[in-house]
């Protein structure tokens, strides 16, 4: 079992910067693939990153198109964290964001790949 929380979420004008951060409990944080996804009003849940353990004794991050160039994640193993580095955010990054965790296997983007969910936490940048 895997509790997740954010935290870091807030409000930002546009071409601001924000940094969610998600803790997770349980002892094998190493071995999960740790994701952000978001979601806005009246859409669907989308993928924004993920960090997982890759060949090569490494972890990658994979970022979603509407985000590359703007957003980095970055996970800490000692403490069970990842983080979202959010900077030139745009109204358009408005919504919720959700940390997810999942094993290492699957479809990275899906959220069918992921068991645990946070709470989210609301991100509202302006204009």
């Amino acid at each position: 079992q895997v509790q997740l929380v954010e935290s870091g979420g807030g409000s930002v004008q546009a071409g601001g910067s924000l940094r969610l951060s998600c803790a997770a409990s349980g002892r094998t944080f190493s071995t999960y693939a740790m994701g952000w996804f978001r979601q806005a009003p009246g859409k669907e849940r989308e993928f924004v990153a993920v960090s997982r353990w890759s060949s090569g004794n490494a972890y990658y991050g994979y970022l979603g198109d509407s985000v590359k160039g703007r957003f980095t994640i970055y996970r800490d193993n000692a403490k069970s964290t990842v983080n979202l580095q959010m900077n030139s955010l745009k109204p358009e990054d408005t919504a919720v964001y959700y940390c997810a965790a999942g094993l290492n296997s699957g479809t990275y983007y899906s959220t069918a790949m992921y068991d645990y969910w946070g709470q989210g936490t609301q991100v509202t940048v302006s204009s």
